[in-house]
């Protein structure tokens, strides 16, 4: 999944940056609120988690502008404006949820999860043939064969599943897997593609992952 985080501490937003990179998300980071209304409103993002006091854009500005573009983008609001008013608004303002600061990392991970599955509808396991992942304990599986993956192999599954049985082109996983500073000219794409299919389809019968020439990729288990 793809996160916006709108924060103006930067060592708040890096913590917050490096926690969900390590549960395999990609985030984009914005320090003033003009910045991350520009960033919400020309790129595409799964959730974003956004500060109120920022400078340029006050946080309830930047979230009417998230508004005007995505009515379904989960928003959570991340703030040290505690009072129950503030809440109030915030909520009635559109966001989905509202944690205040100082905060505990494992809170903050259990609600983007509670707000990326209520997004996307998905239960939390994802299935395909013999091939399962365990979005809460972030588990794969394959034939009852456990599969480690790594952070970014782990979201490039992750969106595959997402999307199983339908083709997905090399600009769709960028804007969902990689982040901002994603060189768009290299072959990243295609060398996590084949270290995926090492570890999913390598010893097991049939192949899910699939090349389709001129559009992208396919994970499914109909013969092609």
């Amino acid at each position: 999944m793809r996160i916006l985080v709108v924060e103006d501490d930067r060592k708040v937003a890096g913590f917050i940056q490096q926690g969900l990179q390590q549960e395999s998300h990609a985030v984009d980071v914005a320090y003033d609120g003009e910045t991350g209304a520009y960033h919400a409103e020309n790129f595409e993002y799964d959730l974003v988690i956004l500060d109120l006091m920022l400078p340029r854009l006050p946080g309830l500005e930047v979230l009417q502008r998230i508004r005007a573009r995505g009515p379904q983008l989960p928003v959570l609001i991340l703030t040290a404006k505690s009072d129950l008013q503030d809440k109030v608004t915030g909520l009635d303002s559109g966001a989905d949820d509202y944690l205040i600061k100082p905060f505990a990392y494992a809170e903050l991970s259990a609600r983007v999860r509670a707000l990326l599955r209520r997004a996307t509808k998905e239960d939390v396991r994802l299935r395909i043939a013999d091939l399962e992942m365990d979005r809460s304990a972030r588990i794969v599986k394959r034939a009852g064969r456990r599969i480690d993956l790594k952070p970014k192999e782990y979201a490039l599954l992750e969106f595959l599943l997402r999307n199983a049985r339908n083709p997905v082109t090399r600009n769709m996983i960028i804007e969902h897997v990689w982040d901002i500073h994603f060189d768009a000219v290299s072959n990243v794409v295609d060398v996590h593609i084949n270290w995926l299919r090492n570890k999913i389809d390598k010893g097991f019968s049939p192949p899910l992952i699939h090349t389709l020439r001129g559009v992208g990729y396919m994970l499914t288990d109909v013969p092609s």
